[in-house]
């Protein structure tokens, strides 16, 4: 009789650890100084320096400039369709489900406008590779709207659906332009009312 092989992963070094946490330390720098002055504006010895390490101890995470650019748009595109697709499972009522995505992708927006700014500037500077993973995992994210949406309202075509989508994440996706008056809480008041609004215009 087969018996269920134990797949607990092994306890990670303390090694592995370390490296781990200077990869990801090197995504938020990156996404930083990206954000800030632009990919092509960025060197390698910027990268290191910003993070504490020389410019070619970089290369020992990342094989380039654009693999590190790929890693911050694909880690951020898989972790917003994952989480997004998470909170519909989750919300079984379809207005509630709206306005829980709605939640969700603001609070993303709110805490995460350097992505958003990098995701604007430097997509194009991705590779073949990353941008196609980076619009599939978006296309996907769409269509976790567009179903709330026609859950809300069955009556609804999918392209409208879609256009509301669209124009909904322009307005949410704001954040990087809001300027630093603007608090969280305010922010996210504002963003949620207008978001609401918009997508059931």
């Amino acid at each position: 009789m087969a018996t269920v092989r134990d797949v607990t992963p092994a306890p990670r070094s303390a090694r592995a650890l370390a490296k781990a946490e200077r990869r990801d330390e090197l995504i938020r720098t990156a996404t930083r100084l990206f954000a800030e002055r632009g990919f092509s504006g960025v060197g390698i010895e910027d990268l290191g320096a910003a993070a504490g390490i020389s410019g070619p101890a970089v290369y020992r995470h990342f094989a380039t400039k654009q693999a590190l650019l790929g890693a911050i748009l694909r880690e951020a595109s898989e972790q917003l369709h994952e989480d997004g697709a998470e909170v519909a499972a989750s919300t079984p009522d379809p207005a509630k489900r709206l306005d829980a995505l709605i939640a969700f992708h603001i609070d993303f927006a709110v805490r995460s406008p350097d992505v958003i700014r990098v995701q604007d500037r430097d997509l194009a500077a991705l590779s073949d590779e990353d941008r196609a993973a980076v619009r599939r995992l978006q296309r996907a994210y769409v269509e976790l709207w567009v179903a709330a949406l026609r859950a809300e309202d069955p009556a609804r075509a999918v392209a409208e659906a879609r256009l509301r989508a669209h124009a909904a994440f322009g307005l949410m996706n704001s954040t990087p332009h809001a300027g630093a008056g603007a608090t969280d809480a305010a922010a996210r008041a504002v963003l949620t009312a207008m978001a609401r609004a918009a997508l059931r215009a």
